[in-house]
């Protein structure tokens, strides 16, 4: 951890915990701690329903560039951006998520996405709208050019899940509060 001499020891009751609460915990300067970026962070698996397995193949595959995992009559695992996502066949509808007003947007609550690189954020908008993609909301920059600048935008699935594609400008602002 940035910051901690390495051979500092931590009691139990910390050394488990996120840098934040540990940084609190030893009362260090947070001015003094750089943000790094989490090489070794392990890729996190999300499963979703879908309606159609046909018409999400090709959307993940062909709009998004999704490498195809394993796949099954009822499943398909897709690797998006390095992260194990799943798509689950269901036979009930899939309701349209609930919102939030955010900057003026309706912001799906249940939706999930990758936070990118800023010209990969950039590269993937301009790729989503040659495909015509129905956006929920438009590709944007909110906070321009101050702390906490980011990229984002909403978009469906072909079963009407709600994914975001976000990047900071600079990516000490991911988690800043």
């Amino acid at each position: 951890m940035v910051g901690v001499p390495p051979t500092m020891v931590l009691p139990r009751s910390v050394a488990h915990r996120p840098e934040s609460v540990i940084i609190k915990y030893l009362n260090l300067p947070v001015k003094n701690i750089k943000y790094h970026k989490m090489k070794n962070i392990r890729p996190f698996h999300v499963a979703f329903p879908v309606t159609d397995l046909n018409a999400t193949r090709q959307f993940f595959e062909e709009v998004l560039n999704c490498k195809i995992g394993r796949t099954s009559e009822r499943w398909i695992d897709f690797d998006l951006y390095g992260h194990q996502i799943t798509a689950h066949l269901t036979d009930d509808a899939i309701q349209e998520p609930a919102a939030n007003p955010v900057d003026g947007k309706s912001v799906p609550i249940k939706h999930f996405g990758v936070i990118l690189e800023w010209q990969q954020w950039h590269d993937l908008a301009d790729r989503l709208k040659e495909a015509k993609t129905d956006f929920v909301i438009e590709p944007y920059i909110r906070f321009k050019g101050e702390p906490g600048e980011q990229a984002t935008m909403f978009f469906l699935d072909p079963s009407g899940n709600a994914l975001e594609f976000k990047s900071f400008k600079r990516d000490e602002d991911i988690f800043a509060s």
